[in-house]
């Protein structure tokens, strides 16, 4: 049972009505796209797309200027790229973000590299499988107020209708909507240009896709099977193609969704998280999910830093700390107690040790999945920016 958040009924009602319909059946594709032009390798998986909001690059090309459109912000101050930079794989460098309002956020904003492929979106919230619901969150939520575009949705349409350059970058995205300019074309148009957000061109990918055997070293070579070891167990959280929980794509049949508990805090030893940044246990109110997060792709590792769900961590070298103490320890402060200890902690995070050489090599390994095409590439651009200036 959901939990009883005054801000939430509304919202996870806007949400679930705006679930794309035809999301279980074949894919329904415009005949003028091609995954091809975002770069996908030979044997990569095509994204699912849902049947009543196809892909065209008329309409990618939209989501992209609504991306960057501070316009999307209630006081102007903000877009979507504010907390989701291209130089960071389109996540920050801040722990946690902060909103339009200046009001702190409790968590990390996540990297939407492969967006596409999540089989939920955030951090813990099982209710948010599509991008197009996903976006009324930032957009509209008030706790905490993200966009804040709360009770504004009339006046953001009317400004995005009198910039002369929308109406007719909506008329050629939507023809079937004679280029209706609404809040659900808004968030059809962003979703879009959210699933072109493709990463496939790191070192990782040209050896394994590409089968170029030299696009790796041969420290990332023994960094892949430390990895992908049982001794590790880094692969039971991060062994698809995405290097992530939980993925969905043409070629899955069944949606697993998978949250864990990774001994992040263990509060006064009792099992407690920060209070109201608690995983699914915010959602569903049950203590067996206390501190249970999705376990979010790795790939572009090297350019999201800080991580964890909070950006508690700052360094790669930290986290891997973490996990060879099998949880965290905090000794003082408000969140003292010992993560090893969580009772609900994953049966996977039980530590291991590495010399000096092995750290060097799973190192080397996680920096292999960072894609330098992907975080420079004019397509996935800042819109409004004319290059030179």
């Amino acid at each position: 049972m959901l939990r009883n958040h005054s801000w939430a009924a509304p919202l996870i009602v806007a949400v679930l009505a705006l679930a794309p319909a035809g999301c279980d059946a074949e894919d329904e594709q415009a005949v003028t796209w091609s995954w091809d032009d975002v770069g996908l390798p030979p044997g990569f998986p095509t994204p699912r797309v849902p049947g009543d909001n196809p892909m065209s690059p008329d309409k990618v090309e939209l989501g992209r200027f609504l991306f960057y459109d501070v316009r999307l912000s209630g006081n102007l101050t903000q877009s979507c790229a504010s907390c989701h930079l291209q130089s960071n794989a389109f996540a920050e460098p801040r722990a946690t973000s902060i909103g339009s309002t200046g009001e702190s956020h409790p968590k990390n904003a996540m990297s939407l590299t492969n967006v596409a492929y999540n089989a939920t979106q955030t951090w813990a919230n099982p209710l948010l499988v599509h991008l197009e619901q996903q976006a009324l969150i930032p957009m509209f939520g008030e706790e905490p107020v993200e966009l804040g575009l709360a009770g504004l949705e009339g006046e953001l349409v009317a400004r995005i209708a009198a910039d002369e350059r929308y109406p007719d970058l909506f008329s050629r995205a939507f023809p079937e909507e004679r280029g209706r300019i609404g809040v659900d074309t808004i968030v059809k148009a962003i979703a879009a240009f959210q699933r072109t957000l493709i990463s496939a061109d790191s070192a990782y990918d040209r050896f394994w896709y590409r089968k170029d055997p030299s696009a790796l070293s041969a420290d990332a070579i023994a960094g892949f099977d430390l990895f992908f070891s049982e001794r590790l167990e880094c692969f039971h959280c991060h062994g698809d193609f995405n290097f992530q929980g939980s993925s969905a794509h043409s070629n899955t049949t069944f949606d697993e969704v998978v949250f864990h508990n990774n001994g992040l805090y263990n509060i006064n030893n009792d099992g407690s998280y920060p209070p109201g940044n608690e995983g699914l246990f915010d959602i569903t109110g049950k203590p067996a999910d206390r501190g249970r997060f999705k376990a979010p792709t790795l790939r572009n590792i090297i350019y999201t830093a800080p991580y964890m769900h909070d950006g508690s961590l700052g360094t790669l070298d930290e986290v891997i700390d973490m996990y060879m103490a099998g949880g965290r320890v905090i000794t003082n402060g408000p969140n003292a107690g010992d993560g090893r200890n969580h009772p609900q902690k994953s049966e996977f995070v039980r530590g291991f040790t590495l010399t000096d050489a092995e750290r060097r090599h799973l190192k080397a390994f996680l920096e292999s999945l960072g894609d330098a095409t992907f975080v420079t590439n004019p397509r996935l651009s800042d819109p409004f920016v004319v290059p030179g200036d």
